[in-house]
């Protein structure tokens, strides 16, 4: 016997006893997406490496360790989509789709790929749930997409994560913050990785993502982006605040949040939950006003987030959200006998175009032990069919739960009839 191959690391099935959950969590957040007025954009699992790595940013560890690249056989670098955003904006140039006026608003619900450690709830493919504003600067944009997040959380259950918000400035006003992270990251050298040592000149803010232990204690006493916005900035900040403060909803101040990738401006935010462990992160996301510009577009401000369904199904199951009931076998019906073999294909068939899910014995069991698979499989009601039920052009149905058993017509739609009452 050849031996099994496995799914490589870092991947995982979704089965047909899970996969139920995750179709209820994807139209859940396709409906929240719709009613907020956002169309749905799908794009090509790879792109050009170059966009990757002009969007993201070369000093993020999503660029510099964690992207699958290879060269195609045309020997072009093609990249697995690290995240949406990118490839949104790629999309939204390519085809115009700002021809049809401002903002852009779209969704998607994709994988992603990255090459990292292998944790719970962090996958190197991993399936994402994201939202793209193009084209609006104010305020209320920022209040819109941290509202849309708190209300897909709510929806789906998870009521006691709460935002955490950060604003880190933009280009006018970081320099000067810059400047005196630089410094006090130099009088700290020592304690930084390898890593943060190359990005002190090139980009210190993401010294303060690092997951080393020693640059975290470096990053808690480091100065703050609030103390340096601009004028601007501030104000956009406290816009933000008072709309989530009309609306209700919570969040708390978190300065540690700069996001992990180059294109963020002004708000960040992230909800968090502690029912995941240390990677407690369900959903993030902020502005990026420089990002479309970057990528060879009109200046256009943006804004957006990105939700993992993996960890998003983890923490409801954690806390016990609500998932509806798997869905069940209408009929399941049961030939006895060659004769009936036929006329229980042809039945099967009319009543799945009159929509009665149904199964029927495919594998040659006997009637004790079709009965026992349609009980395995959740079937609402069964039916045998021999040559006494052909002769009479009658059946009985029978509820599978409670035994009682209703006589009908050998007719699909008799049988639907008794079926979704």
């Amino acid at each position: 016997m050849a031996e099994l191959i496995k799914a490589p690391k870092g991947t995982k099935d979704i089965v047909p006893s899970e996969v139920y959950k995750w179709h209820y969590v994807e139209g859940v957040l396709r409906t929240i997406a719709m009613q907020y007025g956002f169309e749905e954009i799908r794009f090509p699992n790879f792109e050009h490496t170059e966009l990757f790595n002009r969007g993201i940013g070369d000093t993020t560890d999503v660029v510099q360790k964690e992207m699958y690249t290879f060269n195609d056989k045309g020997g072009r670098s093609v990249t697995l989509r690290p995240e949406g955003t990118a490839s949104t904006v790629r999309a939204y140039l390519e085809n115009s789709l700002y021809a049809k006026g401002l903002p852009f608003k779209g969704y998607y619900i994709v994988p992603n790929y990255r090459y990292e450690n292998v944790q719970k709830g962090r996958l190197r493919e991993h399936h994402q749930f994201g939202v793209e504003v193009f084209g609006a600067p104010t305020p209320a944009t920022d209040a819109e997409i941290i509202s849309l997040a708190d209300t897909a959380l709510k929806r789906l259950g998870i009521t006691e994560v709460v935002a955490h918000i950060n604003s880190i400035g933009c280009p006018e006003c970081r320099p000067k913050y810059y400047a005196a992270l630089k410094e006090y990251l130099e009088a700290r050298k020592d304690q930084l990785c390898e890593d943060c040592l190359d990005r002190l000149d090139r980009n210190p803010m993401r010294i303060l993502d690092c997951k080393h232990e020693s640059c975290k204690k470096v990053a808690e006493g480091a100065p703050v982006a609030l103390d340096y916005l601009c004028d601007d900035c501030r104000e956009h900040f406290e816009k933000v605040k008072a709309y989530l403060d009309d609306m209700g909803i919570q969040y708390e101040i978190d300065t540690g949040i700069v996001r992990g990738l180059d294109y963020y401006t002004k708000t960040v935010f992230e909800f968090v939950s502690s029912n995941i462990g240390a990677q407690g992160t369900i959903c993030g996301g902020g502005r990026y006003d420089g990002l479309i510009s970057q990528l060879g577009g009109q200046p256009t401000p943006g804004m957006g987030f990105g939700c993992g369904l993996e960890r998003l199904i983890m923490v409801m199951e954690a806390v016990g959200a609500p998932f509806p009931e798997p869905p069940k076998v209408d009929i399941y019906l049961a030939p006895l006998g060659d004769a009936a073999d036929r006329p229980v294909e042809k039945l099967v068939y009319d009543l799945r175009q009159l929509g009665v899910s149904t199964e029927r014995d495919l594998v040659g069991r006997g009637l004790r032990a079709q009965m026992k698979h349609a009980d395995r499989i959740g079937a609402r009601f069964s039916a045998v069919i021999g040559d006494g039920e052909l002769e009479a052009g009658m059946l009985k149905v029978k509820n599978m739960e409670t035994g009682e058993q209703t006589e009908t017509a050998l007719d699909a739609e008799a049988i639907a009839a008794v079926v979704m009452a």
